[in-house]
């Protein structure tokens, strides 16, 4: 039937009507053996066939070229596909091999070698991440549809109809790398989702600690991109291509994506910046999301805003191009940019989630393998009076240009810190805690631990001690003679007024009476653990320590003499669980001094502030007890006081240890810790302080002598005691 249809026989009437322009057949040659005509007829149009071809391709030279290069295509071509086959053989075992070692979909979601730590407030609210965040698990058909075409717009374009490599991006890459002066594959790298998603998957080499020095170095070494390393990920992409379908490989992308911030995948980002989930996200917080893909720490909100902000712009016109986002939608979402939460706002927490996290224990916080949340003491409205006291006194009451610093501890009598302020920069995260770390000489703020000793020997805040020129004999030092920071003695005084007017000659001679060791040892089981000066300067703060420490020994004295240890977590679980693993309710310890001397110490405190060197502390409506403090040469400067729910510290310095100008612990730091109470207290009702004052002396007729030898005695112990240890 073929050659039937090839050699199709003449109609009836096309034998009778011949074709025009053809000459009819004569019966002459019709008569002629039809075998020989058509044999002579054949040859002879093949003879002319050869003539003309030899003609057109100039004679028997062009055939000669013509078969050469005909001989040559067929070696190449032969060569090419072979060569061809044998690579296209060996691809296609090379992606056989990685399929078969894909795991599921599900085991990709969360590749996290270390844990992430979410920290509550008192109220049970999210304020600060640490550590590597997994929000949770996204898909790509349960994120925002704006979220899902962000990322496509952005990254790749062409996602959903390339094979796991694009050729097209790959070209372009590399022209625009050339013509930005840098090498083919230096720069951009015409990368699609799949081979991006190969390489936050390391091309299947999960992370071992034994094997490398540190996770950066792991994470480096999956990010380098040399050509051979370039060839394995295309090959895994396109075994990924096979083994999961696309929207299989965009969730694994969403979910492993870094986004900043320690955030892993878009859930925690989303999480983290805006307070939302990512299925929720609007057109312009998708865009800032989208954004960070290219720099995550560059384009990170909480870095740089408005450089954030700047991203997300060129990601909406991205969207709009690709008919993402209608021209209504597009200005909307430039007119509205994407903000940050109010806990992304405070970085994560700043200067009190750092120290949450470094006194936490190591393996639940700093090296986590686990998810843990942690509820904590902070309480974010006192934090936040906190941080806007400070900031008012130096843009109101500090000189411009000024490189002086101050710290803010709050905390309850039991020491439960409610706030903390490190530095001048409150929105920070990572950095020096002049709160926590800072070691500075006390000064006159220690002066509290030496007359609770004197109390809790059993004198009285109404015993009197002689204010007058005194020198000791310090073995090995010469002699010391200390002097009040008027310059002026003012004869005898009640213990009570040497406190209220910060006297130095008193105070080192209450010390002497009361015994230095008395005093180092009152200090330290009051949470002073820093190392205490040997001397007798120790009575007027020459030792160092830190605002965190002071306020809690303060808060000591508050609770009626029991020791503290300040402490900023109550409660640690795994996610997920509902038992805790650690629970703490107190920070209060074991008694240092009675609750009498405690209460009579009150008493005295209070009146540092409402008739004393604290005055610019008195907080209306409410009784204040507090103690300034000026280290020589006004290098620190101090003020802790407390009412009776909460104690403040403050302290105000320079770095570098550089002399403040004009400024005493009686001076800027009481009006921080003022504006810090009077916002922390607005809306409560004023509670009395635990204070008790001393007895009256009891006043009887005596002889005259009598009389001078009691008023006497105290100085004469004094005197007794340091005839003792001096031998003058």
């Amino acid at each position: 039937m073929t050659e039937s249809r090839r050699r199709k026989t003449p109609l009836v009437a096309d034998k009778r009507y011949p074709s025009k322009g053809r000459k009819p057949k004569t019966t002459k040659r019709a008569a002629k053996p039809a075998g020989k005509k058509s044999v002579a007829r054949k040859t002879t149009s093949r003879k002319a066939t050869r003539k003309k071809t030899r003609k057109k391709s100039g004679g028997e030279g062009g055939g000669i070229f013509r078969r050469m290069f005909r001989w040559l295509w067929r070696l190449v071509w032969g060569v090419t596909w072979r060569v061809g086959a044998v690579c296209a053989l060996l691809l296609a075992l090379a992606i056989g091999v990685v399929y078969s070692t894909l795991p599921n979909v599900d085991s990709l979601l969360d590749g996290r070698a270390r844990g992430s730590v979410t920290m509550l407030d008192r109220d049970g609210k999210v304020y600060a991440w640490r550590g590597d965040q997994f929000g949770g698990v996204i898909t790509a058909d349960t994120v925002s549809p704006h979220l899902k075409h962000a990322v496509i717009a952005t990254e790749d374009k062409r996602f959903y109809r390339h094979f796991g490599v694009s050729p097209r991006g790959v070209a372009s890459a590399v022209r625009i790398n050339l013509s930005e002066g840098r090498g083919p594959l230096s720069g951009h790298g015409g990368s699609t989702i799949t081979q991006q998603t190969a390489k936050l998957l390391c091309l299947g080499v999960p992370y071992d600690p034994a094997e490398w020095e540190s996770e950066a170095a792991y994470e480096a070494d999956c990010r380098q991109g040399s050509l051979w390393r370039k060839a394995k990920e295309a090959v895994y992409a396109m075994a990924m291509e096979v083994k999961y379908s696309k929207d299989e490989i965009l969730t694994i992308y969403l979910n492993r994506a870094f986004l900043g911030a320690g955030a892993r995948g878009f859930e925690a980002a989303s999480q983290r910046y805006f307070g939302i989930s990512a299925a929720e996200v609007s057109p312009s917080e998708a865009a800032m999301l989208a954004g960070l893909l290219v720099a995550p720490t560059r384009y990170a909100p909480t870095n740089n805003l408005q450089r954030s902000q700047d991203r997300a712009r060129l990601v909406v016109g991205l969207m709009e191009d690709q008919g993402y986002l209608s021209t209504a939608q597009a200005s909307e979402a430039r007119a509205r940019p994407a903000v940050l939460s109010d806990a992304a706002a405070a970085r994560a927490g700043g200067y009190f989630a750092d120290w949450v996290m470094a006194s936490g224990p190591e393996f639940f916080t700093r090296n986590t393998t686990e998810d843990v949340v942690i509820r904590t003491t902070l309480d974010q409205r006192i934090q936040t009076s906190a941080e806007e006291a400070l900031q008012y006194i130096f843009q109101e009451k500090v000189r411009e240009g000024s490189k002086a610093q101050a710290a803010i501890v709050v905390m309850s009598a039991d020491g439960a810190v409610r706030a903390m302020v490190g530095g001048r920069k409150t929105r920070v995260s990572g950095a020096f805690n002049r709160a926590t770390q800072a070691l500075r000489q006390t000064g006159s703020s220690f002066k509290p631990f030496v007359y609770a000793t004197a109390l809790e020997l059993g004198y009285s805040p109404l015993d009197t001690v002689m204010d007058e020129p005194y020198c000791i004999d310090i073995p090995g030092s010469g002699q010391w003679c200390p002097k009040n920071y008027t310059n002026k003695f003012y004869g005898r005084v009640t213990l009570a007024d040497a406190l209220k007017n910060s006297l130095n000659i008193p105070a080192v001679k209450v010390a002497e009476i009361s015994g230095l060791e008395n005093v180092r040892t009152v200090a330290s089981e009051f949470g002073i653990a820093s190392d205490l000066a040997e001397g007798p300067a120790l009575a007027l703060g020459a030792s160092e320590s830190t605002l965190i420490e002071m306020t809690g020994a303060y808060a000591g004295i508050l609770n009626g003499g029991s020791a503290v240890e300040p402490y900023g977590l109550t409660e640690l679980k795994l996610l997920g669980d509902d038992t805790p693993v650690m629970v703490t309710t107190t920070g209060i310890g074991e008694r240092v001094i009675n609750d009498k001397a405690a209460k009579q110490l009150t008493w005295m405190m209070e009146r540092v502030v409402s008739e004393g060197t604290g005055g610019r502390a008195k907080l209306p409506g409410w009784q204040v007890a507090g103690k300034t403090g000026t280290t020589q040469a006004a290098r620190d400067a101090w003020f802790i006081g407390f009412t009776a729910d909460y104690v403040t510290g403050v302290w105000m310095g320079y770095d570098d240890n550089t002399p403040l100008s004009g400024v005493t612990g009686g001076g800027l730091p009481a009006e921080i810790w003022k504006e810090t109470m009077v916002r922390v207290t607005e809306g409560m009702t004023p509670t009395p302080l635990p204070m008790l004052a001393p007895d009256p002396p009891v006043r009887t007729e005596q002889p005259r002598q009598q009389r001078r030898r009691q008023n006497n005695g105290f100085e004469k112990a004094i005197n007794n005691l340091l005839n003792n240890i001096f031998g003058n």
